[in-house]
């Protein structure tokens, strides 16, 4: 990103300059198959079967059910020993409804075991080509709907590319047109279990036209058991790095924006997660979720809730922030800054992380909007305090907030912040073995010196007192060359006086009859004047004792 104002390059010599506006790091896995803090990237879709060899019982949820509780067959319990007879019965001709509901549902149940469902074997018997058929039998919803289940549960697990290669993808599209709610409903589940697998399967739905037909199941649902699928659908949409091209996400923001307005907190959610996937990215894609009519004051409420709801709230406007200084102040003017306090006191952790990451954005930003950081109440101190005790990930994202203050702040605002601690918390971590935070901590230290020399303030023996000069002096043989460059251009610049020999400690060299102490005197030509030695600070350096 180019940015009209470059004063951080007079200041920032370790990092890079747009560095000091930082994006989210892609060190973690993109597309996650396991319930994390951003919620579920699969589900299953459950049957109520009694115990067997090869099922177990388990309850319906809210989170492992399926659009319809009651089970399409009679309560039969069926097991991967019953897979050849089912597939048997698919080798007859002109198979009626009941038969094929029959062998969908048959296959739906050794699927819907709870733990290590077989599908495998399933796979193994051949069975998938028949699921594609029976999701294009537009007169037999039934037949439609166990078909989707079956293959919603081979989505949940690790085999999901085998439904897109089997081409089911292009008609579980077709269906989310589906008359038929609960058709639509589980085929909406499935199409979300596929793009949860992987950027290039979520990419193989998109390119075959889900998402208008999934927000017009949103738009317009016939149940709140379509609306919160669908919606968690959409999220699954949106997901995964390398991103889906903006033009295929960018018209779920005005749904999602309505989302927002509901007493759902499910659906609301995982709408803050899509939202938050979205404007992961280039100013272009925060762009597109700023234009979205009330999501910005949306997102500033939802700050306020509870931790589920904040946490991906909290992620899309640390998302926005990374931005331009527009997009930044847009996020501002809607209120941000009051909410800041209450979210650096959370009780949990990562909530704690996501918002000293937001104010180090924000304190990347204008001289207006580092002036914000400062002012708001409660804001600055307890950065300093989490700089200095949190746990490490915590601290890093602090340390970041106070080195941007201090290397791209006003005089004043700096000295601001010195007043708060700022010393104290950069050099807290300068005995740290991270290279790149030793360099933001660094950048910070020189800073705030260079401006102590400026105005003759005494802010070195600030840096000496909390032992940071010490550290520094280690930092000389520190492996990264970045990190000695700058440990020695620290010490050279504020810290060089004090590294001299007092003159007291010299011992007297003899010279002759002479004995000189201090700085050798050169010796005077016969035109110059002696009075020029007089006039200087040092005092006289050779003493002839010979003659005592």
């Amino acid at each position: 990103m180019n940015r009209e104002n470059s004063r951080r390059s007079d200041f920032k010599k370790g990092l890079d300059a747009s560095e000091s506006r930082r994006r989210r790091t892609e060190t973690t896995i993109c597309i996650r198959k396991n319930k994390k803090d951003e919620g579920i990237a699969k589900r299953r879709a459950m049957a109520v079967v009694p115990p067997s060899d090869t099922t177990i019982a388990m309850n319906d949820s809210h989170a492992d059910k399926s659009p319809s509780t009651a089970d399409t067959n009679s309560n039969k319990v069926f097991t991967v020993a019953d897979i050849p007879a089912l597939m048997l019965k698919l080798s007859h001709n002109n198979i009626d409804e009941a038969t094929l509901r029959y062998v969908a549902t048959g296959f739906r149940k050794i699927l819907s075991v709870e733990t290590n469902p077989p599908v495998n074997e399933v796979l193994a018997s051949g069975i998938l080509p028949a699921f594609v058929q029976m999701l294009q039998l537009n007169d037999k919803p039934k037949v439609q709907f166990e078909a989707a289940w079956a293959l919603t549960n081979i989505a949940s697990t690790s085999e999901t590319k085998a439904i897109v290669d089997a081409g089911a993808v292009q008609h579980l599209t077709q269906l989310l047109s589906s008359p038929d709610a609960e058709v639509r409903e589980q085929s909406a589940w499935c199409l979300g279990n596929i793009a949860g697998d992987s950027s290039t399967l979520r990419d193989a739905v998109l390119t075959t036209g889900a998402m208008q037909p999934l927000l017009q199941n949103i738009v317009h649902p016939a149940n709140e058991s379509l609306f919160d699928n669908c919606v968690w659908a959409l999220s699954n949409f949106c997901r995964g790095k390398p991103q889906p091209r903006l033009n295929l996400v960018s018209p779920a923001v005005p749904i999602l924006a309505e989302v927002l307005k509901s007493n759902k907190v499910g659906a609301k959610t995982d709408a803050l997660w899509a939202l938050s996937y979205i404007s992961d990215g280039a100013d272009e894609r925060i762009q597109s979720v700023i234009d979205g009519e009330g999501i910005l004051e949306a997102l500033i409420d939802l700050l306020g809730e509870n931790s589920g709801i904040v946490t991906p709230a909290l992620r899309t406007v640390g998302n926005i922030v990374s931005g331009s200084d527009e997009q930044t102040q847009a996020v501002i003017d809607a209120g941000l800054m009051p909410k800041m306090k209450g979210l650096l006191n959370n009780s949990k952790r990562t909530i704690c992380k996501e918002a000293c990451w937001v104010l180090s954005n924000i304190a990347a930003g204008t001289h207006q909007q580092i002036g914000l950081v400062l002012k708001t109440k409660g804001c600055m101190g307890r950065v300093v305090e989490m700089a200095i005790s949190s746990e490490w990930e915590v601290r890093k994202e602090a340390i970041w907030v106070v080195s941007n203050v201090a290397t791209g702040g006003t005089d004043k605002q700096i000295m601001s912040a010195v007043e708060v601690g700022a010393i104290d918390a950069v050099c807290s971590v300068l005995n740290i073995n991270d290279a790149k935070m030793l360099l933001v901590a660094l950048d910070a230290v020189d800073s705030i010196l260079k401006l102590g020399m400026k105005l003759g303030k005494d802010y070195h023996s600030f840096v000496d007192e909390c032992d940071g000069l010490t550290m520094i002096e280690a930092l000389q043989e520190h492996e990264s060359d970045e990190v000695y460059k700058k440990a020695v251009h620290i010490i050279e610049t504020y810290f060089g006086a004090e590294d001299e020999v007092d003159d007291e400690n010299l011992a007297p060299t003899a010279n002759g009859s002479t004995f000189s102490f201090g700085i050798p005197q050169k010796d005077l030509d016969e035109d110059e004047c002696p009075t020029s030695l007089h006039n200087n600070s040092q005092p006289m350096a050779t003493f002839n004792f010979a003659a005592i």
